[in-house]
């Protein structure tokens, strides 16, 4: 049984996070869902994107390192697109972390995570917040920095493929994201 905190998305803590925070439950793992947006929703992305940059990028990393304080040290590190970039901003505070999953985002591993560090990551392809490119990149600097990673990637799905609420949901992938995702933290 894994400790996961999973952040949301830039459209705030909605169904899609409550659901996958079910789905690991229901495996054994505990799960805590902060909400970085204090009760706030964005119906768009762009409106999401307004209310990431009023409640200010700062704030909503403290709200998140609050969040961790809670949990065990090895606690894993999981956020859903914005919510990849949340982790980020942590990763390096967390040495302890037993993994992180990266939900329709990237972001950096610093040269200070712990060799093998496992990391799963999941995104669309193409995808216009991690193109193939960034991607291939990523997954080289992240190998570089001594992380264990596996990457997925979803042909001809939208972004945030694994939301049923947006145009972009794809149920095939959606369902193979969380049953690798499933196993993944089955492993740590």
């Amino acid at each position: 049984m894994a400790h996961i905190v999973l952040f949301h998305s830039v459209y705030g803590l909605r169904p899609v996070e409550r659901a996958a925070a079910a789905r690991f439950r229901a495996a054994g793992h505990e799960v805590v869902t902060p909400d970085l947006y204090a009760g706030e929703v964005a119906t768009t992305i762009e409106d999401g994107f307004s209310l990431k940059d009023r409640i200010g990028w700062a704030a909503i990393v403290e709200r998140a390192r609050g969040a961790v304080r809670e949990l065990p040290a090895d606690a894993v590190l999981a956020g859903v697109s914005m919510g990849a970039g949340v982790v980020g901003s942590l990763l390096a505070e967390q040495p302890d972390a037993a993994g992180v999953l990266l939900l329709h985002g990237i972001t950096d591993i610093p040269a200070s995570a712990r060799a093998g560090l496992p990391v799963q990551v999941h995104v669309a392809d193409p995808d216009a917040f991690a193109p193939p490119a960034a991607v291939t990149a990523w997954e080289k600097g992240a190998v570089d920095a001594g992380a264990a990673v596996q990457v997925f990637t979803y042909p001809g799905v939208g972004h945030f493929y694994t939301d049923a609420s947006l145009r972009d949901h794809d149920a095939e992938a959606a369902e193979v994201t969380w049953r690798r995702s499933l196993h993944f933290l089955g492993d740590l």
